[in-house]
């Protein structure tokens, strides 16, 4: 099947490169003559124009690989002018980062750290270029909201002669923040109390998987995703599974601010089969154990407490769920 949707998407590229190269004859068609007195002025097509994949490569892996090391290499990055053209630049930008899925990571990272290092031809593009990596990558409303991908365009950030320092603090936090509990990592391990006031950690807990959930009492939208994920059929199936000799899984939210008394008055509102628990000393907060950049954040880790999910989605988790054994 993904054989299949890749052929179709370079089927695209091919058709889309094709009407490139005519909108670029076009525009030196329409070009004055030689005798003409404005002979010198240049005619800029007023498209984005794709590479052409040499013929001989015709394994879809090498012709994904092969297009987003050389998307790029049609497009003016000296061009001041195109950064005002989000409709030529923002759109490629767009179109490009849908092609990295089709490439293992290594070579995305490679991709995204040549693509930035060529927009260093202009300081205006290179923050242009910036400022979409943190639209695209970064912002938590972004669909293409991607953490591993945007850690290889801070470390470049941070080494930049082309921003100030500021700027180069700004995407350092940032860059700290996402090298900590990484899919794949051990989450870092905290202190939680229940409302009985009995604390405990998060490594002491046992179950196959773990939803952590970071909510505030009172928020609106976490109240709509704990409706949601109450209503998931998955989550149910596999809460259902629990047994008293075996956990498959635990859902535990964890308020990380200092307003006790609000937060025990909404208890009443959070299921009841969920596990509830605050930050007695607020040392999430304090010493920044997790990157919580909006509430809620929403992580799935193993029993290992090892993560499966970052500051995921619940459609995410649900996939995860609804997957077959």
């Amino acid at each position: 099947m993904i054989q299949y949707f890749l052929k179709l998407f370079f089927l695209l590229i091919a058709s889309l490169a094709v009407c490139c190269c005519s909108s670029s004859k076009k525009a030196q068609t329409d070009a004055p003559e030689e005798d003409s007195p404005i002979r010198t002025q240049i005619i800029v097509p007023d498209t984005f124009v794709l590479p052409e994949i040499p013929a001989e490569i015709t394994n879809s892996d090498a012709r994904a690989s092969y297009l987003v090391m050389h998307y790029w290499d049609r497009f003016d990055f000296a061009d001041e002018k195109l950064t005002r053209r989000p409709e030529i630049t923002e759109q490629a930008f767009v179109d490009y980062i849908n092609i990295l899925s089709y490439v293992p990571e290594e070579k995305a990272h490679e991709s995204l750290a040549y693509t930035l290092k060529k927009a260093e031809t202009n300081n205006v593009v290179y923050e242009y270029f910036a400022t979409l990596f943190d639209k695209y990558f970064y912002d938590a409303n972004s669909p293409f909201r991607n953490e591993e991908f945007y850690i290889p365009i801070l470390r470049q950030l941070v080494q930049s002669d082309y921003l100030p320092e500021t700027e180069k603090s700004r995407y350092q936090f940032r860059l700290d923040m996402a090298l900590k509990n990484r899919v794949g990592q051990t989450a870092a391990d905290f202190t939680y109390t229940p409302p009985s006031g009995e604390s405990r950690t998060l490594h002491s807990i046992r179950s196959e998987y773990l939803i952590l959930m970071f909510s505030n009492p009172g928020c609106n939208t976490c109240l709509s995703v704990m409706d949601a994920l109450t209503k998931s059929q998955a989550l149910n199936h596999a809460l259902s599974m629990n047994s008293p000799t075996r956990t498959m899984l635990t859902i535990l939210t964890l308020y990380p601010d200092a307003h006790l008394d609000e937060w025990l008055a909404h208890l009443h509102q959070m299921p009841a089969n969920w596990t509830h628990a605050y930050d007695k000393d607020m040392v999430i907060t304090k010493e920044r154990l997790y990157d919580i950049k909006a509430i809620p954040t929403l992580y799935l880790l193993d029993k290992d407490k090892k993560v499966i999910l970052k500051d995921t989605s619940i459609e995410a988790i649900e996939m995860f769920f609804a997957r077959p054994n």
